[in-house]
């Protein structure tokens, strides 16, 4: 049934959401992307997402969020502030309501574009304490998306139940295992690839691909 519908996937350039990029072309007949400017820490990222989306010929939105950075400062936001991460905190790199507002106007759009499907690539498994990757928040969303607009919306999380070396391997069964490696944005500081090897959102994927890689027996395909 899958393969008939349309999908809208909430794109930043990042290993999770290319992993559901890759995703969603192979589950749904018709796919576009949305990214988020925000006034995040990085413009490459916007960068990398539009050259991905280019690359793998998806259509591709940019839409303003410039509010959000105004309304919710983090280290994501706000050069001046730390990336850390304190025990019994929330990481310093929390932007408050940004998946709220990110699968809502991803939502408006798919509305507008004839899609009914959402992806994205929130993960409780790994999710840092963030409370918008939880699985009964986009639950919750979900319902409230479709009242709020009457219409049907479904809101995929592929990665939700995955650890970042099952991220790695579904990356790899979809034959996007190099893609994802050498040409994804996922470190805080703005490096493609295997990025500055320090900040967390590095430590975390370097971590996930060493793993995986041991497991495949040192070599992947």
């Amino acid at each position: 049934m899958l393969k008939h519908e349309k999908a809208v996937v909430v794109f930043s350039g990042g290993q999770d959401s290319t992993t559901c990029l890759f995703w969603a072309k192979q589950t749904f007949k018709d796919v576009i992307a949305v990214t988020f400017n925000y006034g995040q820490r990085h413009s490459a990222e916007i960068e990398v997402a539009k050259e991905i989306a280019a690359d793998l010929q998806v259509p591709h939105h940019v839409l303003d969020m410039g509010l959000l950075n105004q309304l919710a400062p983090s280290a994501l936001t706000r050069s001046n502030i730390d990336i850390e991460i304190k025990e019994g905190e929330l990481p310093s790199t929390f932007v408050e309501g940004r998946n709220l507002l990110f699968l809502s106007f991803a939502a408006i759009l798919g509305k507008q574009a004839g899609a009914r499907h959402i992806v994205t690539g929130v993960c409780e498994t790994d999710f840092s304490g963030y409370p918008d990757c939880r699985d009964s928040f986009v639950k919750s969303l979900n319902v409230t998306l479709n009242l709020s607009m009457d219409h049907e919306f479904v809101i995929h999380t592929p990665l939700m139940w995955l650890d970042k070396k099952e991220t790695w391997k579904l990356a790899d069964e979809l034959g996007a295992f190099d893609y994802v490696r050498e040409r994804t944005l996922t470190c805080y500081n703005g490096l493609k690839g295997s990025g500055c090897g320090e900040c967390p959102a590095c430590t975390l994927r370097q971590n996930g691909l060493d793993q995986y890689i041991e497991e495949k027996g040192g070599s992947v395909q």
